[in-house]
């Protein structure tokens, strides 16, 4: 979440969190692979062209500011370097003739942040792994060809605004075909770009990130249906519900104390608990100018409108982290330093829980580790959300997906910040374009498929054009993707492969971008969270 004017939180452009996605290993025989019938005769090795980049970039087909160095390479006397832009991924594709019917190995060594790597027109499920590590690390990903696949392509891109990213040592093992490999004709179509509204378009064919169902193990891949495997914990809170943000600073927006926070939110996320300098501890002080500017609020006016809320029914929580909030919590020390000054602070204030907004990496087991402690130390009524990134969401694989997941016996509520995002994979491997409906519920149902209970997956937008810089919906189209995932109805192209109708509700950035833009959200999703079954 961002605490400036128009500034998205997800432009942090060197925030997002660390995932490595894992490969399913191809079986091998001898010194090649077991192929299909189709390709059993055929003599397996390495399929691309230079791809080692010691040719400079002579096979590929690259878009945007790329070129080859001496330094780093893996191996070889090159490597590919690149830096995307605003609205550029800098990707290099290379088509490489294949056979019918044949499983493939691709595997390639990367360095940056962030790099990812897969084939395209394979025929079946087209396969994309990425990873975002400072050092050479292997990426490995498998496919099979379909029956009347000749050719795939290749291609390895970073992501938009991100660092130079590096690239060496590309391979596709398998039999050859005919063809000899070419560069690809079109590589200026072949990412999703960004874009702030919904009139842009994505072919359902590309792949600009890892396929959801490409990562997870068995054990994070329960079915469509997303059927419980643990209770929901017992918060007090209804069966639907309303987040929103409150800012404890002054961005533009329009100023409130806690107790002007509209009454259809159901939770509210104090933005933003502070670092200190005890990796892991948290503090929080109200922002003296804001003080100022509301004509005066004492810590004991929040304290008073805190108590004053919960008799209304509400719960308010602390977030921790936002746009600028740089908590570390990467040991178990520090998991007690957290725990320990997050408790002092729900004495002290009355909070009645944690808000996770780090956008500036997550540990999932340390974090894990902390927030199980911290909820044993509160009790039952311990109320966690979440409001990870899109990208944090986007696989299993995922730092803050394991970390959901990890915490699913105490966790309230993920509302996914849907915007700032540009296009993506839904759990059905198309790309769907933020600002839609089929965005939100693509994405949702990835959550669900993935291992979350429904009535733990809420819808994260924007209050306003102005709270965000891309992805802004407005609250029909909110209503209708909670219609969609509810009941069905309502929905765009993706029609969800089941019914969810205990997904839990929506949230916004920010209750202040709420009022400065009329309660549109609070008067219109408000109602209609309350009115649902």
């Amino acid at each position: 979440m961002a605490r400036t004017l128009q500034q998205p939180s997800h432009r942090r452009r060197n925030k997002f969190p660390a995932v490595l996605a894992t490969a399913t290993a191809l079986a091998l025989a001898g010194t090649g692979l077991a192929l299909s019938a189709g390709g059993a005769n055929a003599a397996v090795g390495n399929l691309v062209s230079n791809g080692g980049f010691d040719s400079g970039l002579s096979g590929w087909t690259c878009t945007g500011s790329t070129t080859t160095v001496s330094t780093p390479v893996h191996s070889g006397t090159g490597a590919l370097a690149a830096t995307p832009g605003a609205g550029d991924t800098a990707e290099c594709t290379q088509t490489v003739s294949v056979l019918p019917n044949t499983a493939y190995q691709l595997n390639g060594w990367v360095q940056g942040s962030y790099v990812y790597l897969g084939a395209r027109g394979t025929g079946g499920t087209d396969p994309s792994t990425w990873s975002a590590q400072s050092s050479w690390n292997q990426l490995n990903t498998t496919f099979t060809t379909g029956a009347n696949t000749t050719s795939v392509t290749l291609y390895v891109h970073g992501w938009y605004g991100q660092p130079t990213y590096y690239a060496d040592d590309i391979q596709l093992i398998g039999p050859g075909g005919t063809a000899t490999p070419t560069p690809s004709a079109s590589a200026t179509s072949a990412s999703p770009k960004p874009s702030a509204s919904a009139s842009a378009s994505a072919s359902p064919s590309q792949s600009a990130s890892p396929s959801a169902s490409s990562s997870p193990s068995p054990s994070n891949s329960p079915s469509p249906s997303g059927s419980a495997t643990s209770p929901p914990p017992n918060t007090g809170l209804p069966k639907h519900v309303l987040t929103g943000y409150w800012q404890n600073f002054d961005n533009g927006s329009t100023v409130q104390k806690l107790r002007d926070v509209q009454s259809a939110y159901d939770i509210i996320a104090v933005s933003f608990a502070d670092s200190t300098t005890t990796q892991g501890a948290i503090s929080f002080t109200l922002d003296p100018a804001l003080a100022t500017k509301l004509g005066g609020y004492t810590d004991a006016d929040f304290k008073a409108d805190i108590a004053a809320k919960h008799a209304a029914g509400k719960k308010v929580v602390l977030s921790i982290g936002g746009q600028n909030g740089a908590i570390s919590v990467g040991s178990s020390a520090a998991a007690t330093a957290f725990s320990d000054s997050a408790y002092k602070l729900i004495q002290q204030y009355g909070f009645d829980g944690i808000d996770v907004d780090l956008e500036n990496g997550v540990n999932a087991t340390y974090m894990a580790q902390a927030l199980h402690t911290l909820q044993a130390k509160v009790g039952s009524g311990f109320v966690l959300t979440m409001a990870p990134e899109t990208i944090g969401m986007y696989s299993t694989a995922g730092a803050y997906f394991q970390l959901a997941l990890a915490t699913k016996d105490i966790l309230t509520v993920v509302n996914t910040q849907f915007y700032n995002s540009g296009g993506m994979n839904g759990c059905d491997g198309k790309v769907y374009t933020q600002g839609t409906v089929d965005f939100i519920t693509a994405q949702v149902c990835t959550h669900i498929q993935g291992g979350l209970r429904p009535d733990q997956v809420g819808i994260g937008v924007p209050a306003s054009s102005k709270a965000a810089g891309g992805g802004y919906v407005n609250s029909t189209v909110v209503n209708n993707a909670l219609d969609c995932l509810a009941t069905g109805n309502h929905c765009g192209s993706f029609v969800p492969p089941a019914k969810w109708p205990t997904i839990r509700g929506a949230m916004t950035w920010s209750t202040n971008w709420d009022a400065n833009n009329g309660n549109d959200f609070s008067n219109n999703v408000g109602a209609f969270v309350r009115g649902m079954q």
